[in-house]
């Protein structure tokens, strides 16, 4: 696999924490990835991989019974753990460790956490998708201020504003990458590449905002407004902002590096054809 620029989002998490005194241990970060339920979050980006072939024009079924077994080789989980590891054990240090697991260990924390976990390993996402968008559109027709605590919650969850860039940074790398290894016959180079994805920017950053917003319309339903509400501002703590960041950082650049190594392992692979 050639070399490829180095992600936008791995600069950011190191950018984050680049004056931390002191990075967590591994026992305790292991801890942190429970009690948050960054652990499953992480898992989820396995469910991913059914829509890679769609960045190639192509379907998951074209590639054959095995798609599935070689998707689940690569994204699995026990490898993206520890890739998370070794990132936050270099770059989260203990205070914000600290202050992210003593919010998720509380009451509220840890049933927010079931109800994630949950809403990651959704099997349905169209029903998910569709459920929560009836719920955000019967917030509107009343006039809720429930709506407006959610959308806090997803605003201070990507304050960095980094949804956008790293998606566009995770399609990029995928598609280099199945160049290079001969799945595709990439016409642009990659900064023409880059400048058609920033031409549809908008577009992504709406449907993401929409998403986001259903999304945590459907994993939030058995909550309280006052709950929702408390958990908005916990999110808007700006020690929380930057646990938050960092993950994001983290959960894209494992996503990316992932993406291409399914790219490499695609190599001379013909749809129809068993792996």
């Amino acid at each position: 696999m050639i070399a490829l620029a180095r992600s936008l989002c791995l600069t950011l998490t190191i950018a984050l924490t680049a004056t931390a005194a002191q990075a967590a241990d591994r026992a305790r970060l292991e801890t942190f990835l429970e009690v948050t339920g960054f652990d499953v979050a992480l898992d989820s980006i396995r469910l991913s991989a059914s829509s890679a072939p769609q960045m190639l024009g192509l379907e998951a079924d074209d590639f054959g019974a095995q798609w599935t077994v070689m998707a689940d080789d690569v994204f699995d989980t026990a490898k993206m753990h520890d890739m998370a590891l070794d990132i936050l054990g270099e770059t989260l240090d203990d205070d914000l460790l600290d202050h992210a697991t003593a919010f998720y260990s509380s009451d509220l924390g840890r049933r927010l956490v079931i109800a994630e976990n949950d809403s990651h390993m959704e099997d349905d996402s169209e029903t998910k998708s569709e459920a929560g968008q009836a719920i955000v559109e019967g917030l509107k027709r009343i006039g809720s201020s429930r709506l407006e605590a959610l959308q806090r919650m997803n605003a201070a969850s990507d304050s960095a504003g980094t949804a956008v860039r790293a998606i566009q940074e995770v399609q990029v790398r995928f598609l280099i990458a199945a160049a290079a290894a001969g799945v595709i016959d990439l016409k642009m180079e990659e900064p023409d590449l880059r400048e058609a994805l920033r031409a549809d920017e908008d577009a992504l950053r709406q449907s993401i905002s929409e998403s986001a917003l259903s999304g945590a319309a459907y994993t939030y339903q058995a909550f309280s407004d006052a709950e929702v509400l408390e958990y908005a501002e916990a999110l808007e703590d700006p020690d929380m902002r930057k646990v938050y960041d960092l993950m994001n950082a983290v959960q894209y650049e494992i996503m990316a590096n992932r993406y291409e190594a399914l790219a490499a392992r695609m190599r001379g692979l013909q749809p129809s054809q068993e792996l």
